[in-house]
């Protein structure tokens, strides 16, 4: 990888050397490494193509997993949170001891491992809220809740410069990792003052079909607004806001 330079930036291939953009900026690269159908085909890259069946599948069940909280994420992400929760899912498939390699897979290992996964780096749950908080996750009822005692919210709210309000939400939802369907609740405070008046307390409860076979997640995150002229603005397009996996509940 060669960095370009000059006044005109390339994009493109030109020979046997790529050119592209990148977040570090414009660069270049040789074309080069080993024949796909080799790879395909040859017995000698057998553990490469199972290692790359189940990258596939890893990143697979992370779109199925975003997929299902969409609606508390598109505020709450940044933008490598697709490659880290990737990582992440290989992780997990790693723990299977079921399977033969290359077909393990998530569901046979250990999404436990995901448990404290913040889906915004700049953004961490456990240095935005400073409230404690317990979960409640009943299986049999379908019931899974986030409950937050009373707290003034400037001395357990860590937010970011211009911040006029709150929200902290919840989303609950059971993923089928087979066929990609999946159920989600979500509850929320609603827009809070940030300021120094203590809250109510405040109790998220979300319901999923009860005795549900499929792991279970719960997501935890807070919202920073902005008001102006009496509008509420999301700050700074949720650069701050943190989203973080509190709890899974595997059958």
């Amino acid at each position: 990888m060669a960095r370009q330079k000059g006044i005109i930036k390339l994009l493109g291939t030109v020979g046997d050397i790529t050119f592209y953009k990148a977040k570090e900026g414009y660069l270049a690269r040789e074309k080069g490494g080993v024949d796909k159908e080799r790879i395909m085909n040859d017995p000698n890259f057998q553990r490469t193509r199972e290692n790359g069946e189940e990258f596939g599948r890893a990143g697979a069940s992370g779109k199925m997993l975003r997929t299902s909280i969409r609606g508390v994420l598109l505020n709450s992400a940044d933008s490598r949170m697709v490659g880290r929760l990737t990582r992440e899912m290989v992780k997990v498939i790693q723990t299977d001891m079921i399977s033969d390699r290359g077909e393990r897979n998530v569901i046979n290992g250990d999404l436990s491992l995901l448990k404290g996964f913040d889906f915004n780096i700049n953004g961490k749950l456990s240095t935005t809220i400073y409230a404690p908080y317990t979960t409640t996750l009943d299986r049999a009822q379908g019931e899974v809740k986030v409950d937050i005692p009373a707290f003034i919210p400037i001395n357990m709210i860590n937010a970011p410069s211009g911040t006029t309000h709150f929200k902290i939400e919840a989303a609950a939802s059971d993923v089928n990792f087979i066929d990609g369907s999946f159920n989600v609740s979500t509850a929320d405070t609603g827009v809070l003052p940030y300021d120094s008046v203590e809250t109510s307390a405040i109790s998220l409860a979300t319901t999923l079909p009860a005795n549900s076979t499929e792991p279970i997640f719960l997501v935890l995150g807070v919202e920073f607004y902005q008001e102006i002229n009496g509008e509420k603005y999301v700050l700074k397009n949720g650069a701050y806001n943190a989203l973080q996996l509190i709890e899974v509940n595997q059958v």
